[in-house]
This record gives structure tokens, C-alpha cells and sequence, in this order.
């Protein structure tokens, strides 16, 4: 794994501003959704910024992903929380964490990743749609000033738990004029770096909206702090993000694996399923970053489950919580102008400066910022054209994907994606089946002629279709399966036409068959004569043909 020229690769110093912007607001959404993750997951606040600073860093330097950032997302805090509770300690965990890392690594040597060729386009692409209509609602609560739900978790509805509906409800008995006034402030900027006349100024090319919406949210609270303390926006409204008073005190934040729970049959159990759930959500994230990456590169899945198997194993080795590629925070990114992984170079490096030298700062940057920055990246993802431009390319991709941004509104993103699988895999099973065979009939004397054009691969779910049309054709006709253009004709396929070829006999039917050039299946006539015939009429058949009719 040659590093040093993978990282060459994908920088372009054409693009610095670019990623430097996108890396710089990345960084800003990162810290809280770090720190509301590891809370959710029942873990230390600092061990989701060591995830974030290890995804940046580590995945970043050894990704082949252009755009792609990594760090803990919320579809992993099940899974950690149940490992933490299961083990008992948190050590134990990392311990855990760390062999994930390694079964991460295994799948890549493995070519796990290959399963990212088989998620259809249009649930990814309804996946993109769910998440930014989730990022929508789950905003409204912050832009209010109600910041009870840090984790940003891909759930409206969680079971037994506090849900989106709740927090609207509580959300409108508890909102905040401060917090209102910097969302709305936040909008008009985002409104004012849309219009085609601002945008072409040097100001608004070179400093992201993002940042202007940031740096004004913090101004905003601090001139209500000094005129009007008590309607300042304090505590859980701004980010908090621990503060070392000390370098002892920082390198205590660090927490190092329990290696003396080597042999607990529970940290493999755990190990197993943090390494399952943190591929699948990694390879549904590269897929989306590709798809959102305005040069449409191609991540090799392979190559990156190894890098996120080398990024668990350093953040469970350090005290951080599982990461995983977060398509949230590259999206983000994107949209910011990031191009190359030099972005999530930057993303990781300002966590780790920042939370060392500037954490008094950073917890002055309120929630209703960076929940109208998560907002204009949902309506981004959302956007009414991509609803329009799915429903022009027909039913067969819209309906797949209108079902995946349900069923992740609905239940789960993983759940939500596994149901969009399903109904994409029964669109195309459907195409399959509609598509076995063409057939042209005409009339020969008196006697019908039947021609059978299988398609390009006739598999064993072709049969249905065919043994439905062997049995509508009429006595004393003549039926041509030719499958001359076929690469694949299941074994099954053949027998059904032997044995039909059997039956045919008993009422006068003759029957040839050309199978597929890319077999040594011989073409099957049900007598001498309909060969001679079949050949006179200059049939495209092999060099040295044989009359098979014995089986018959």
C-alpha cells in the first residue's frame, strides 16, 4: 500500500481555497456531532473527538477517496452502546474496537467491497434524499433554540427513546429569540452567497458562508451576553467541548485498550458486529460521496475497507470510539468547494489543533449555526430536481427510491436501505423477467411459424416465462429457439426445451434449437429433414453442427 503516491494522487493544489474551505466547515459541524455521538454511545465526550481526529488524519492520509471524510456517525451508536454495556468497561471496548479494525482489514484483503457494485443507484440516491430531509426536521428544534438531541442520529422515530416528534412538541414551549435570530441570520447569508451578483465578488469566492454564519452566530451571543445576559444562549445551546486545564490533565482524556480481555468470547462477538455495521455503513458512504462528487470519481470499496479497518485499530488503540466514512460531513465538505482528500487532511488537523489550543473558543459557537448549516446541506441533498430528474428515468428507479426515503424516515438508516434494496432488486428481477425473450410469428404454408429470441442471460428465472409460452403454441407448428446471441442460458433453461422438444412430438411440432455460441451445447433438431432444411435457409450455426435428435 504505497501511501505517500495514493496521497499525490488525489491532491490537487489547483483546488487549495477549495479544500480548505470545505475541510475548515467540515471541521466546525464535526466538533459537536463528535462530542453528541460518543454521548449517545454511553462513551467518554473526548473519545469521539480522537474518532474524529483519527478519521481525518489516518483514513485521510491512507483513502483513495477524493472527497470522502471519516469519523464516528451516529448509525454506529447502537451497536457501541450495546458493546460498552455488554463488556462492562470501556477499555474493554477499545479492545474490541481494535480487532473491528482488523476484521476490516481482513474484508479488504478479501475483496468484501465488492458488494458496493451491487447497490442500485437509485436507493443511494434515495439515501442521499432521506438523509436531507432527516438533516431538515431534525434542525428545526436547534433553529429554535432547543438542543436536547446532540447525536444527529438517522432515526425521527427511535423506540422506547425521544423521537422528533417530541422535540417539536417541547421544542415550541421552550425556544429562544436569540437562537431564532441567529438561524435567520444564518439563512439570509446563505441566501446572499446564492444570488449570481454576490457570488461573483472576491469576498464571497474566497470566504464560505459557512464561516460567515459561524463567526456571526458567536458575535451575535456575545453582544446579548454584554447588554443582556439572561437571554444569552449558554450551556447545552452551545457546543461543549472539554477543557484540559493542563497537559496532564489532556493526556488523561486518553484511554488505552484492556488487553487482558483477550480472551472474553464477548469482545469478539462485539468486534464482529462494529466491524459489519462499520464496512456497510463505509461502503454506503463512499458510494454516496462518489455520487455527490461534481468529477464523478470512482473509490475502489476494496482499498477503503482497509483504510477504515487501519482507522479503528489506531482510534481503538488511542481511546476513540469506531468511525466510519460519514457522508454528512463530506457532503458538507462537497458543497463547501473540497475536491481532494486534502480536505479531510485539514478537517482532521484543525480537530486536533483546535481542541488543544482553542477549546474555550470553540464552545462559544452556538447550536443554531451549525444546525442552519446542517440545514442548507439537507435541502442540498433534498432538492426538488432530484425528485424530478428520478421520476423522468420511469418507475422502475422512482419507486425504489421514493421506498428508501421512506423507510429511513421511518425506521432506521441501515433498515431504510435494506428495504430499498429489496424493492430495487424486485424492479430489476421484474425488467429480467419482461425481457427473457422476444418472439415473431408468421405463417408458412399453411403451418405457424414460431421464433424464439432469448435475451443476453437466461437464467433459471427465465424458465417461468418460457415453459408459459411452450405451452400456448399450437400443434403442427414449427418453434426456433435461437440463443444464438446469448452469453448465459441456465442448465435448467436447456432441459425445459428438451423436454419440451420430447413432448412436442406427440403433436407434430418441430423444434430447433441453437444455444449459445459461448457453450459446447449442440443445437437439437427434431429431425434429419427440418436440419437440411434449417441449413439451406443459411442458419448462422457452428462449423461442424450435430443432429441431436436421440434425446428427443
Amino acid at each position: 500500500m504505497n501511501t505517500k503516491s495514493t496521497v499525490l494522487q488525489s491532491i490537487d493544489l489547483t483546488n487549495l481555497q477549495g479544500d480548505i474551505r470545505g475541510g475548515a466547515i467540515s471541521f466546525l459541524v464535526a466538533v459537536p456531532l463528535c462530542l453528541g455521538i460518543a454521548l449517545a454511545s454511553g462513551a467518554p465526550l473526548f473519545a469521539g473527538i480522537i474518532a474524529g481526529i483519527v478519521g481525518g488524519l489516518v483514513v485521510g492520509l491512507v483513502s483513495r477517496s477524493a472527497v470522502s471524510i471519516s469519523g464516528p456517525e451516529a448509525g454506529l451508536i447502537v451497536v457501541t452502546l450495546s458493546a460498552i454495556q455488554s463488556l462492562g468497561s470501556f477499555p474493554a471496548f477499545l479492545l474490541a474496537t481494535c480487532i473491528a479494525g482488523l476484521i476490516q482489514v481482513g474484508l479488504g484483503f478479501a475483496r468484501a467491497g465488492m458488494v458496493s457494485n451491487f447497490f442500485p443507484s437509485s436507493v443511494i440516491k434515495g439515501m442521499l434524499a432521506g438523509i436531507g430531509i432527516i438533516l431538515i426536521i431534525k434542525q428545526l428544534p436547534h433553529l429554535v433554540g432547543y438542543d436536547a438531541d446532540a447525536a444527529e442520529g438517522f432515526a425521527l422515530f427511535q423506540p422506547g427513546g425521544f423521537n422528533i416528534i417530541e422535540q417539536l412538541r417541547m421544542a415550541l414551549g421552550q425556544f429562544s429569540g436569540v437562537a431564532i435570530l441567529i438561524a435567520l441570520t444564518s439563512f439570509a447569508v446563505f441566501y446572499l452567497w446564492e444570488r449570481p451578483s454576490f457570488r461573483q465578488r472576491a469576498f464571497a469566492q474566497n470566504v464560505p458562508a459557512a464561516l460567515v454564519v459561524v463567526v456571526l452566530g458567536i458575535s451575535i451571543n456575545e453582544l446579548v451576553r454584554l447588554a443582556f445576559p439572561q437571554w444569552a444562549l449558554r450551556g447545552n445551546h452551545l457546543v461543549q467541548l472539554p477543557v484540559p486545564e493542563s497537559a496532564a490533565a489532556f493526556f488523561q482524556l486518553f484511554t488505552l485498550p484492556d488487553f487482558s480481555q483477550w480472551s472474553n468470547p464477548l469482545v469478539y462477538t462485539s468486534a464482529v458486529a462494529i466491524a459489519l455495521v462499520a464496512s456497510l455503513e463505509a461502503l454506503l458512504a463512499i458510494e454516496a460521496s462518489d455520487e455527490l462528487d461534481p468529477l464523478k470519481r470512482k473509490t475502489p470499496a476494496n482499498h477503503e475497507l482497509k483504510a477504515q479497518g487501519i482507522g479503528n485499530l489506531v482510534s481503538g488503540m488511542i481511546g476513540g470510539i469506531p468511525l466510519t466514512s460519514v457522508i454528512v460531513r463530506s457532503s458538507v465538505s462537497i458543497n463547501a468547494g473540497a475536491r481532494t482528500k486534502l480536505a479531510a487532511l485539514i478537517h482532521g488537523t484543525l480537530l486536533l489543533v483546535c481542541v488543544v489550543t482553542l477549546p474555550t473558543l470553540l464552545n462559544k459557537i452556538p447550536w443554531a449555526s451549525l444546525a442552519a448549516i446542517l440545514f442548507v446541506t439537507g435541502y442540498k441533498l433534498a432538492r426538488i430536481e432530484v425528485f424530478k430528474a428520478i421520476f423522468a428515468e420511469g418507475t422502475a428507479r422512482f419507486i425504489p427510491f421514493v421506498v428508501t426515503i421512506l423507510a429511513i424516515l421511518l425506521t432506521d438508516l441501515l433498515t431504510g436501505i435494506g428495504i430499498g434494496m429489496v424493492t430495487g432488486i424486485f424492479f430489476i428481477l421484474r425488467a429480467h423477467y419482461q425481457n427473457t425473450h422476444r418472439v415473431q410469428t408468421e405463417w408458412v404454408s399453411d403451418i405457424k411459424r414460431i421464433h424464439v429470441s432469448l435475451g443476453d442471460h437466461v437464467s433459471f428465472l427465465s424458465k417461468a416465462k418460457l415453459v408459459k409460452l411452450l405451452k400456448s403454441i399450437p400443434d403442427n407448428a414449427i418453434v426456433e429457439i435461437d440463443g444464438t446471441q446469448s452469453s448465459y442460458i441456465d442448465s435448467d433453461v436447456i432441459v425445459t426445451i428438451q423436454n419440451f422438444g420430447i413432448a412436442a412430438r406427440q403433436r407434430n411440432i418441430q423444434l430447433i434449437f441453437l444455444p449459445s455460441l459461448a457453450t459446447d451445447q449442440s443445437p437439437i433438431y427434431t429431425s434429419k429433414e427440418l436440419f437440411n432444411i434449417h441449413r439451406r435457409n443459411g442458419a448462422r450455426l457452428r462449423s461442424k453442427p450435430q443432429v441431436n435428435t436421440t434425446s428427443l
